[in-house]
């Protein structure tokens, strides 16, 4: 599967401003690091899709995905507070209804990484369900 690295300053810089911020309705996604045990925080945009909420990697098989798949009990922080999740990875046929919606949402900042990684397979979708 493939994956798009961040530059430096939207790793290192920019994710973190988002997180404290919540710049574009990003929330905090905290996952376990499969090796290390330690929490590893990502800014995401969620969404709904008939009432159920997903988070969606844009960016392909990122660290976060490999993560979630080998620990999925995960944090969300949102403006409100902490909830906990379990995630479930959604099988690529069941994806593009989802990933519409997030594009809808995310709007114009999410199309390049569609652009360069145009298949549903390319994009891991998660829905969560409170723990």
């Amino acid at each position: 599967m493939a994956y798009l690295k961040p530059p430096w300053f939207t790793a290192k810089v920019f994710n973190k401003i988002a997180m404290a911020t919540g710049v574009s309705g990003s929330e905090t996604l905290t996952v376990t690091a499969r090796t290390s045990g330690q929490e590893q925080k990502i800014p995401v945009i969620t969404v709904y899709v008939d009432g159920v909420r997903y988070v969606v990697s844009t960016r392909g098989e990122s660290q976060w995905v490999k993560n979630v798949r080998a620990n999925p009990v995960v944090t969300l922080e949102t403006k409100v507070g902490a909830v906990r999740f379990t995630a479930a990875e959604l099988p690529v046929a069941d994806r593009p209804p989802v990933l519409a919606a997030y594009r809808a949402k995310a709007g114009k900042t999410v199309d390049g990484y569609f652009a360069k990684l145009p298949e549903a397979a390319d994009h891991p979708v998660f829905s969560l369900d409170p723990v």
